[in-house]
């Protein structure tokens, strides 16, 4: 009897408090570098999906907080987070951790040609 096995590993799936407390940690670092002036910005979450999946391209995992500019402040940061939260909606990314506690990881979901 012949038994296949997938190649891919499996990770463990992410929930929504260790999602919460990268975020908040992410939050806190930006806070460090917040300047007070007050702009008016339109913000696009399509733009910031098309921004996440290039960055994510040619990579095979690039660690959750990596994806934000905390220098570009809070605003660019949520929009940044519900952009990453509609693309793994759409599958077209996906959020991995290898444990419990352990740093969250997002790549492009796997796409058959």
């Amino acid at each position: 009897m012949h038994i296949e096995q997938s190649l891919t590993p499996r990770f463990p799936d992410v929930n929504v408090e260790e999602l919460r407390d990268a975020w908040l940690d992410i939050l806190k670092r930006a806070r460090l570098v917040q300047h007070h002036k007050i702009t008016r910005e339109e913000l696009s979450v399509r733009e910031h999906m098309s921004l996440v999946l290039r960055r994510l391209q040619g990579r095979r995992f690039v660690e959750f907080e990596d994806l934000f500019e905390t220098q570009r402040g809070p605003q660019v940061m949520v929009v940044t987070f519900i952009a990453m939260l509609e693309l793994a909606r759409e599958h077209l990314i996906e959020l991995t951790q290898a444990e419990a506690f352990a740093p969250l990881y997002v790549r492009l979901a796997y796409q058959p040609s």
